[in-house]
């Protein structure tokens, strides 16, 4: 069992930064795939960011790269979602969540422990 909590979220202006973090409870963090998703009101939740159990595989959605990058401590059972160049259609709840796979998934349906959010709020 993972338990997720979310902080970070916010309210910043088109082009600013923020950075989200993930805490996680359970002593297995570093063997669970980590990713970061998004839902915005009226859609469904989408991708935005995964990492892998030791940090050195990431991938991002093509809507996203370049300007976020995602990472983890281990030692801190901590992921983290850096958000920079933000604009307006990145305003959403993002979400964490662990995934006890043997390879990195990027879809809401493989993860199994999801956290309850955080607010980013971009305005233009």
């Amino acid at each position: 069992q993972v338990q997720l909590v979310e902080s970070g979220g916010g309210l910043v202006q088109a082009g600013g930064s923020l950075r989200l973090s993930c805490a996680a409870s359970g002593r297995t963090f570093s063997r669970y795939h980590m990713g970061w998703f998004r839902q915005a009101p009226g859609k469904e939740r989408e991708f935005a960011a995964a990492i892998g159990w030791s940090g050195g595989s990431t991938y991002y959605a093509d809507s996203v790269k370049g300007r976020f990058t995602i990472s983890r401590d281990n030692a801190k059972n901590t992921v983290y979602l850096q958000m920079s160049s933000l604009k307006p259609e990145d305003t959403a709840v993002y979400y964490c969540a662990a995934a006890g796979k043997y390879y990195t998934p990027r879809r809401v349906y493989e993860y199994d422990y999801w956290g309850q959010g955080t607010q980013v709020t971009v305005s233009s």
